[in-house]
């Protein structure tokens, strides 16, 4: 009898722990070639030599990487920006049922219903100037220190910082600014516990990711129900569009909590529009709103939650398919053109387990809403922070290794609402401008974790900023001088068995979800 074959998920364990011996291989491979460099460049310096050698070879001028890297990079985050408004604006045209019209070009990128230029070019003035920037002054300081040390790293990534005034809104530089430096406290901590000299309590817990995610949706949460204004304009937005609570309702809710008047005529004008006309006649100053005017369309909580979370599923999968599909096929075209029919099931099957997440956490804030209501008479505005957190556990329909990422996603946007709130009560000064200098200090950081601790970055940010930013950061390997390790790095590239590169198309299809597009 021929021998059975072992079980599916004994290869897949064995195919996981392999791809990541061989990451852990290859990070250790490249931390051994810059300690090889970072001696020659020490002895050389011994030896009186001008400067130590620049990264990208002696057949490259200083000024064309720089120029290089800027143009490369200028284009792929172009076109990942407008790659992702052709395909929502064709899911739109398809919503009316206008099939016709995804062959009109007119229809289809026209400037009228396609407005991404301007944008789309900030966005490559951002990642495109920090990149040349930041390879320009690499080069700067190495002839003008005479020697390669960690302070370059900090020092370049600072200064090309400063890129982050491409974007003229304040509210997504701030944002921008407060998820970098959430990451940059990751690898700091990832750096001190590596060392044993720093530990939190609780942080080897399972779910530790899913509780920060959860403290981070309850203050985002609270800050749109109770202070919108310190949410951006695009998130408030995104929030109001997505749910299925009208503004004004919202409004009252406000002013019933804080014993402020409600606008009674409003909600009437509200009400009318729905078409509701036996609604529950309001006083001036209610104890709590109803949940007939919080759900007017119908009176069935239950039914209510329903239709929240359907029509949440419908309205964010094409938002969520295009986050997946169109930066991947950007970043990866040759693995696109190679299984293209692969790449579209792999960008459905992310985009409805995101959108699953997101519709899930709709219905279940909305019934925590309504449950409140049915037990108490008096509404309160720590409910609304109770309700953001417990709406966060359906962090937990998404897999394991998301978790996290989507946890210091959410982690700004709840830190960047705390910190409009305490400038606006006046515990903290209010500086003009603070967030580009902090955009600044943190990318300087973030780079010397990039060039020399990579392994305490998380994979996600590692591989975009390698892969996106510029393929040839944290890559130096020069020309003249590849070692026997950088042949092993690359007989291990071509030794990959198709399984495993399988497994890599499906996780890189993933990455790119929700940063892509400001104020979601």
């Amino acid at each position: 009898m021929a021998p059975s074959s072992p079980p599916p998920s004994d290869n897949s364990d064995a195919e996981r722990r392999l791809r990541e011996a061989e990451e852990r291989l290859r990070d250790a491979i490249e931390e051994l070639q810059r300690r090889q460099r970072r001696a020659a460049a020490h002895a050389q310096h011994h030896l009186r030599v001008e400067s130590p050698p620049c990264d990208h070879g002696p057949d490259e001028s200083c000024v064309a990487h720089a120029i290089g890297n800027l143009c490369q990079t200028f284009l792929l985050s172009y076109g990942v920006r407008v790659g992702i408004g052709i395909l929502l604006r064709a899911f739109k045209l398809v919503r009316r049922q206008s099939y016709s019209s995804l062959l009109d070009l007119k229809q289809l990128v026209s400037e009228k219903d396609l407005i991404v230029r301007e944008e789309a070019c900030r966005i490559g003035l951002l990642f495109g100037g920090f990149t040349g920037s930041y390879h320009a002054l690499r080069c700067l300081l190495r002839k003008l220190r005479k020697k390669e040390t960690p302070l370059n790293a900090i020092l370049a990534g600072s200064v090309a910082g400063f890129s982050i005034l491409a974007l003229n809104d304040s509210n997504r530089r701030r944002t921008l600014a407060l998820y970098l430096l959430a990451r940059l406290a990751q690898c700091a901590y990832n750096s001190a516990k590596s060392k044993n000299k720093f530990h939190l309590w609780g942080s080897h817990w399972r779910h530790g990711d899913s509780l920060l995610f959860a403290i981070a949706c309850a203050q985002v949460m609270y800050a749109f129900v109770m202070r919108p204004e310190s949410l951006p304009k695009s998130y408030q937005d995104f929030i109001q569009n997505t749910g299925p609570v009208a503004e004004p309702v919202y409004k009252a809710v406000r002013d019933s909590c804080r014993g402020h008047p409600v606008d009674v005529t409003s909600l009437h004008t509200y009400l009318s529009h729905v078409g509701r006309s036996d609604y529950v006649k309001l006083e001036g100053f209610p104890s709590i709103i109803p949940c007939s005017i919080i759900h007017p369309e119908t009176n069935s909580c239950l039914a209510h939650q329903v239709k929240a979370t359907s029509t949440t599923f419908k309205k964010t999968f094409p938002l969520y398919f295009s986050l997946t599909f169109v930066p991947f096929v950007v970043l990866h075209l040759q693995k696109f053109t190679d299984a293209p029919f692969r790449t579209f099931w792999l960008a459905i099957n992310g985009g409805v387990r995101s959108t699953t997440f997101l519709s899930a956490f709709v219905g279940i804030f909305q019934a925590v809403i309504c449950l409140h209501r049915k037990v108490f008479s008096r509404d309160h505005k720590l409910v609304y922070w109770i309700a953001g957190g417990i709406s966060a556990l359906s962090v937990l329909l998404e897999k394991k290794a998301k978790r996290g990422e989507l946890a210091l996603y959410v982690l700004p946007r709840a830190g960047d609402s705390l910190w409009y709130i305490l400038v606006n009560r006046h515990l903290l000064p209010n500086i003009r401008n603070a967030e580009v200098f902090l955009f600044s200090l943190c990318m300087g950081g973030i780079m010397y974790y990039l060039e020399h601790e990579p392994e305490t970055m998380a994979p996600f940010l590692r591989g975009l900023i390698r892969r996106f930013l510029a393929s040839r950061i944290s890559n130096p390997s020069p020309p003249f001088n590849r070692t026997a390790s950088y042949a092993y790095l690359q007989a291990i590239d071509g030794m990959t068995p198709p399984t495993l590169q399988e497994k890599r198309d499906t996780e890189s299809s993933e990455k790119y979800n929700l940063e892509s597009i400001p104020g979601l």
